[in-house]
């Protein structure tokens, strides 16, 4: 498979589960199935719960402001990110996490805002960052290893002070990593990555990671980042499609949109975009509050993935030298930047 249709598969993916999840949130397990016994028989796009048919929210969203930043900015810019999230969560958007309205709204400059919110509060492990980060790993993929997983971390502590946030995102790039480098199986390369995972946190990883590991065993809700992970990656093992990992993500209940938008980016990404389901890519839609009426459908997304997997892997090349420093990157402190 092409890499661009892992690329565009993981973009769009976690946006049809970020929509396709809203209107179960925070409901009991099984309701996508008790409304939609029946795979593929379509309907499920039907919107509900405050939500258009297809309408993404504050996961896609936050994804899409990540995605403009590092290509405007030629990479990564934190101030930058931060500064959009700031205007995002200005505009009043319908659904934001309350530690990530609270982080951007107390009137902390970007590289002190969270880390103060989580010294006050001692709570900030929340999914938020896990939620948007199907951009980033896109465009941070092509330059290895060590760079994506030092770039979630460093996009996930904007809005989470909590290290565990970091290392649930610098997982879910990895993993995103080895798919679009054509790894047959990244699930079989758990242990490695959990070998690079801070230790603080190692521990809680492996067990949401174990093949053996069931949602119902999660000892905290999953709107916190290691067991929303956990869920994930359990949706994709035990499943063989796309369309039955999104259905097993969003019938566990609780925060499905996340779930699925999690699920939906590695199932996407693994399938890649062919075996996403037109009847839920044709409605999506993903407004964007505070960008003067901004909507962007699939045709958007799948400029944004292709730009994303080229300008990533333009910047990767110059940071390595394999282009000449004038094709516009330079590498900062290891992770590539516009200089501006």
């Amino acid at each position: 498979m092409e890499r661009i249709q892992r690329a565009a598969g993981a973009v769009v993916g976690s946006a049809v589960g970020d929509a396709l999840g809203a209107p179960f949130e925070f409901g009991p397990q099984g309701a996508f199935s008790a409304r939609f016994p029946t795979s593929g028989a379509g309907g499920e796009m039907g919107g509900g719960g405050g939500w258009d048919p297809g309408e993404a929210t504050d996961d896609t969203q936050m994804a899409v402001l990540v995605a403009e930043s590092l290509l405007e900015q030629q990479g990564l810019d934190q101030p930058d990110i931060f500064a959009r999230f700031q205007r995002w969560a200005a505009s009043e958007p319908k659904d934001i996490g309350l530690q990530t309205e609270d982080v951007l709204t107390n009137g902390m400059p970007w590289d002190l805002a969270a880390a103060i919110h989580f010294q006050v509060n001692r709570r900030a492990a929340g999914n938020g960052s896990l939620m948007r980060a199907s951009t980033s790993a896109v465009y941070f993929a092509a330059a290895g290893q060590q760079a994506t997983m030092d770039a979630a971390r460093r996009i996930a502590a904007l809005t989470h002070g909590d290290r565990a946030a970091w290392e649930g995102t610098a997982i879910f790039h990895e993993l995103v990593r080895l798919v679009l480098d054509g790894h047959t199986d990244p699930l079989t390369t758990l242990d490695d990555i959990l070998a690079l995972v801070h230790p603080d946190h190692r521990v809680r990883y492996a067990t949401v990671l174990s093949p053996d590991w069931h949602p119902d065993q999660a000892t905290e809700f999953n709107g916190a980042v290691w067991p929303c992970l956990g869920s994930a990656v359990w949706a994709l093992r035990t499943t063989t499609s796309f369309e039955d990992a999104l259905r097993a993500a969003i019938d566990l209940g609780g925060d499905t949109d996340t779930v699925a938008a999690v699920t939906g980016a590695l199932a996407g990404t693994y399938y890649g975009l062919e075996a996403i389901p037109a009847r839920w890519t044709e409605p999506l839609h993903v407004p964007l509050p505070g960008f003067d009426g901004r909507v962007l459908r699939l045709a958007d997304l799948l400029h944004l993935a292709n730009r994303l997997l080229e300008e990533g892997r333009r910047c990767a090349h110059v940071a390595s030298g394999l282009w000449p420093a004038e094709a516009a990157c330079t590498c900062r402190n290891g992770m590539w930047s516009s200089g501006r």
